[in-house]
């Protein structure tokens, strides 16, 4: 059984440039844990992915998006 080529959400929306100051959308290539999602997993193209780290490195920085979510016990 074949699997289903997983299509890159930025190029299927005509997205040049993933920017930085968009929270919401790069917290959902983040895990839980702050970790960040690889493309075989997400199904990021390899020049989205590399845009991709890159923004949410800089919103990490300016303090944009945390680094660590919230840990509860």
């Amino acid at each position: 059984m074949m699997k289903k080529k997983r299509i890159c959400r930025f190029c299927e929306d005509n997205i040049k440039y993933v920017d930085f100051r968009d929270e919401k959308k790069l917290l959902r290539f983040t895990t839980e844990q702050g970790k960040i999602i690889p493309r075989r997993t997400s199904g990021t193209c390899a020049k989205h992915q590399r845009q991709l780290v890159k923004a949410i490195k800089r919103a990490r920085h300016l303090a944009l998006i945390p680094y660590v979510s919230e840990m509860t016990r």
